[in-house]
Order: structure tokens, then C-alpha cells, then sequence
């Protein structure tokens, strides 16, 4: 005998709760202030008692990690990911783009006005950030500590 197929709730269909952890950018110049927005949203409601000075840590840390993925990482009509993962004692900030070129370190120079994202990073995630390969592209990751 063939049974009709019932309605039922899977758990996994259960409706997300505030802001979700991925967002997906253009290569647009606007994107590092969207991502800057998304990081205040997300960690306000999902770690609403992080301090100020944290969360701007982390919305720094995004920012530098997503501009050096479109001027780097992407062209013209390209996305950018951005993930992240908050708990109390620690953000890891995961911005995946679409070229598998890695970041690399550029001499300090007084006579340049780009060039310092890296060593922001080295600055507030010593040791904590790197890269990983991934299918079509690769991931520039930090970890942003209490």
C-alpha cells in the first residue's frame, strides 16, 4: 500500500534568529562600509555584551580583510564572503574571494597610502590569522581575542 506523504518539520528547517554569520559582497567600493555595518548587526545581537572597544576591533579587522580582498582578490563583477564566528572570548573573521594569489607583507613606506592591512593584522592578531585554500579561490582568515 502507498502512503500520502505527510507534512513534517525537519529540525534543521527551523528559522534562523537574527542576523545571519555569512554575507556575500560586490566588488564594489561600497562593500567595506556594508561589511563595517554587518559586523555592528551581527555581534550586537549575538554577543550584545561584547564591549565598544572590541566590537571595533572586529569591524577593523573585517574592513581590512574585505578591502584587500576586492583590490586584490577580485575584479570587476566578482563576490566577496565574509563569515564569522563570535563567542565571547574570541571572532574569527573567514573573507573568501576568488583568487588564489596569497596576501603578502609590502615594506613600510611613508610614501605610500595603501599597503598597511597586513601589518594591522599583525598588529591586533599576532600569530592568530592566515590563509586557506579553497575551491576557486581562497580564504584570508583572523582571529580577534579578548
Amino acid at each position: 500500500m502507498i502512503q500520502q506523504r505527510t507534512h513534517t518539520e525537519r529540525a534543521s528547517s527551523a528559522p534562523q534568529v537574527g542576523p545571519p554569520p555569512v554575507l556575500l559582497l560586490g566588488s564594489e567600493p561600497q562593500s567595506a562600509r556594508s561589511a563595517r555595518e554587518f559586523v555592528r548587526e551581527y555581534v550586537g545581537y549575538h554577543e550584545p555584551g561584547l564591549s565598544e572597544d572590541r566590537v571595533y576591533d572586529i569591524t577593523l579587522v573585517t574592513c581590512e580583510l574585505v578591502t584587500n580582498a576586492l583590490r586584490y582578490g577580485t575584479e570587476p563583477g566578482d563576490s566577496v564572503q565574509v563569515t564569522l564566528d563570535v563567542t565571547a572570548d574570541r571572532t574569527r573573521v573567514e573573507v573568501y574571494d576568488p583568487v588564489r594569489r596569497y596576501p603578502r607583507p609590502r615594506p613600510e613606506s611613508d610614501k605610500r597610502d595603501r599597503g598597511r592591512g597586513l601589518l594591522i593584522l599583525d598588529a591586533m592578531c599576532p600569530n592568530a590569522w592566515g590563509v586557506i585554500d579553497r575551491p576557486f579561490g581562497k580564504s584570508v582568515w583572523a582571529e580577534v581575542t579578548a
